[in-house]
This record gives C-alpha cells, sequence and structure tokens, in this order.
C-alpha cells in the first residue's frame, strides 16, 4: 500500500520550477528586457528592500498594469493620510488573513515586523489580530476591515460611528475602506494564479533587534 502510494503521488506531481513567480505561464521580461523607467523601478526596489517584490514582477508582463498597479498601491501605502504606514500594513495583514493569502501574509506580516519592530505583533496580526496589544483605535479600524472584508453587505452607519468615537475622519474611514477593498482584490488575483512570496519575506524582521 505505502507503494502505491507513492507511486499516485508521482503521477500527480507537477514538474519542478526553478522560482516560480506564479502558477501561470507568464511572458515576464528579463530585467535588461524592460524599458528603462520600469528598470530603474526594479533597481530601486532591489536597493531598498533587498529584492524585486514577485507581485512586481508578475505585473511587469502588462506594463500598462504594472504601472497602474504600483501608482494606486504607493498612493494608498505612502500617499497622505491620517493613518500611519503601520496601521496601512495593519490593514493588508489582517484582510489577508481572512482570505488566506498566503503571498500578502508573508509579505504584509514581514512589513508589521519592520515598521513595528515587534516580531510578536506581526504574528498575532497574522494569526488572530484580536489577541494583539494594540489600542483601542486601531482595533476599531481591524474589526471594521474584517467586517467590510467578511460581510461587506452588512456594514451601515452604525459602523462608521464606531469609527468616527475612536477619533477617525471620515476621510480616514475612506481610506481604512480603500485599503480594505485593494488588498481583497490582490489577495483573489494572488490565489488566483499561486503567486509565491519572495523567500526573504520569511525570515526578515524576526528579532526585534533588526533594524527597521
Amino acid at each position: 500500500m505505502p507503494q502505491n502510494k507513492t507511486n499516485s503521488q508521482a503521477q500527480t506531481r507537477q514538474p519542478a520550477q526553478q522560482n516560480p513567480v506564479t502558477a501561470l505561464d507568464l511572458p515576464i521580461p528579463a530585467h535588461k528586457d524592460l524599458p528603462e523607467p520600469v528598470a530603474q523601478y526594479f533597481s530601486k526596489c532591489q536597493e531598498k528592500l533587498g529584492l524585486v517584490p514577485n507581485v512586481l514582477s508578475a505585473y511587469s508582463h502588462n506594463l500598462e498594469q504594472l504601472d497602474a498597479f504600483s501608482r494606486l498601491y504607493n498612493e494608498l501605502m505612502f500617499g497622505d493620510s491620517g493613518l500611519s504606514t503601520l496601521e496601512r500594513e495593519m490593514i493588508a495583514v489582517v484582510v489577508s488573513a481572512h482570505n488566506r493569502c498566503f503571498y500578502c501574509l508573508s509579505a504584509h506580516g514581514a512589513a508589521v515586523r519592520q515598521y513595528s519592530g515587534n516580531p510578536l505583533l506581526g504574528e498575532q496580526l497574522v494569526m488572530n489580530y484580536r489577541v494583539a496589544d494594540i489600542s483601542a483605535r486601531q482595533r476599531a479600524m481591524l474589526d471594521f476591515a474584517q467586517r467590510l472584508t467578511a460581510q461587506p453587505e452588512t456594514i451601515e452607519e452604525t459602523d462608521r460611528q464606531l469609527l468616527r468615537a475612536q477619533g477617525f475622519s471620515d476621510t480616514e474611514i475612506w481610506d481604512i475602506a480603500s485599503l480594505t477593498g485593494f488588498y481583497n482584490m490582490t489577495n483573489r488575483l494572488a490565489g488566483a494564479v499561486e503567486m509565491q512570496p519572495n523567500p526573504e519575506y520569511h525570515a526578515s524582521y524576526r528579532s526585534a533587534d533588526e533594524p527597521a
């Protein structure tokens, strides 16, 4: 019986790929074949992050989509907002935890560890944000993101009032909703194409002594 099981597994096992980005056979260009502005962007990623995120590599098969995705991502994550960068990453993790998105949990879990300097917080948000030692304001923000992800049709004025009661302005509520919607989109895309996180994410910022 064990031999038969092994044979069955061997028959269904897919051929190994070298560092696959997705399960799709996308025409991802080599770095040398990228247009100069994109090559510079990827070089800056490599310089600042130590890697080119696989999501950008995947999008590079369609340069118009790469440009649109990058512009929206950078505006949502680093544009002017009352939400801190850490809080934006927290939303990304909680949405991705509900959707069980391997890529986004790996990437944004690492970012939470980086921006907070607290490896425990990164793990708590990945597993269950309700056990995390966070402020009442952040808990309300994450409760809203979770509800909007799991039961979007149930959002009503009382949910927005709970955020206002914690000091969020209406423009900040817009930002919370925009981030939640964006990461639900990226989670579904990553899941559909089996996007693989860069291996570097798994080991990064696991120590409180590691410089951010």
